[in-house]
């Protein structure tokens, strides 16, 4: 069964559950796929959802105020342009309490461009693609900016050297005349990691927000040897492991997670859900054996 290997987490205080409901209310071809709660975490009870907004998918939380969503982490919505309509309907939604970071018009670099952050702290650009496939994207977007500027290019070679079918696609600098963004920065650039695209940038203005555990990205692993590939590939702070998170040498932060863990959160009764978050709470890097073992004794 095919399934989206990387997948975007948001982090919310209380929210999830309306943001979810609100998000797959708006976007076309979307749903929720998975409620569930898991009680006695650090934050008290927590509402998980998985979810999917034109086909791509997602997972959210509730948490508590611990980690904000910022910026540093967007999400292109790629709209082709048969479909031009559907950016005036997204943007007036999603700016329903939100703010405009770059107002909605023509760019030198697009047609019809903007970029939002919404009522909930996601932020979003609208992109419209030169197509008429019928076909809309979600892409997310990494921004490096501040003590990461110039280091778009390293991420990416990061990334696509850990995961399999994986690939640069493109990159463009920016041009003379537009510092602080200087020639040597990478203006727009899109890789393919574990066959799904993702955009980079570097900035070189100086922003009040960076990389955080607001915006994850959750990598589902089919065995424990993806498991211990992932991470040590990818970590780089010690005191950011914690529950199968990491953070990687930029910053961003990880999610290194059992494919196993979904049939347990779809299908588990409360029992074996307490029983598997008792397990996975004393873990820093997830062990799959472990959590098998709690999720069946929970069940005799």
């Amino acid at each position: 069964m095919k399934y989206q290997k990387i997948v975007p987490h948001l982090w919310f205080d209380t929210e999830a559950k309306e943001a979810v409901e609100w998000y797959t209310d708006i976007f076309p071809d979307s749903k929720i796929t998975m409620r569930q709660t898991l009680t006695d975490t650090p934050s008290g009870d927590s509402e998980q959802f998985a979810f999917s907004l034109m086909g791509y998918e997602f997972m959210a939380i509730s948490a508590g105020p611990f980690a904000k969503k910022n910026p540093s982490i967007s999400f292109i919505l790629q709209i082709d342009e048969q479909n031009e309509e559907l950016i005036d309907e997204l943007y007036d939604k999603l700016m329903d309490g939100g703010k405009e970071l770059m107002p909605l018009g023509e760019y030198p670099f697009n047609k019809k461009y903007a970029w939002i952050e919404d009522k909930y702290g996601t932020s979003w650009q609208f992109w419209l693609r030169n197509h008429r496939s019928g076909k809309n994207h979600i892409v997310p977007s990494l921004m490096f900016a501040n003590e990461n500027t110039g280091k778009a290019t390293e991420a990416m070679k990061l990334y696509v050297d850990t995961f399999k079918k994986s690939e640069h696609l493109a990159s463009r600098n920016y041009p003379p005349g537009m510092e602080p963004n200087t020639e040597d920065l990478v203006m727009h650039a899109e890789v393919r990691l574990a066959k799904k695209r993702f955009s980079f940038q570097d900035s070189g203005y100086e922003h009040d927000s960076q990389f955080s555990e607001g915006v994850s990205l959750m990598v589902k692993c089919d065995d424990q040897k993806e498991i211990d590939k992932y991470w040590k590939a990818l970590s780089a702070d010690p005191e950011a492991e914690q529950c199968g998170w990491l953070k990687d040498k930029f910053g961003v932060s990880w999610q290194i997670v059992p494919k196993v863990m979904d049939d347990m959160m779809e299908n588990g009764s409360p029992k074996q859900l307490k029983k598997v978050t008792e397990a996975f709470l004393k873990m820093k890097k997830f062990d799959i054996e472990t959590l098998e073992k709690a999720y069946k004794k929970a069940d005799k």
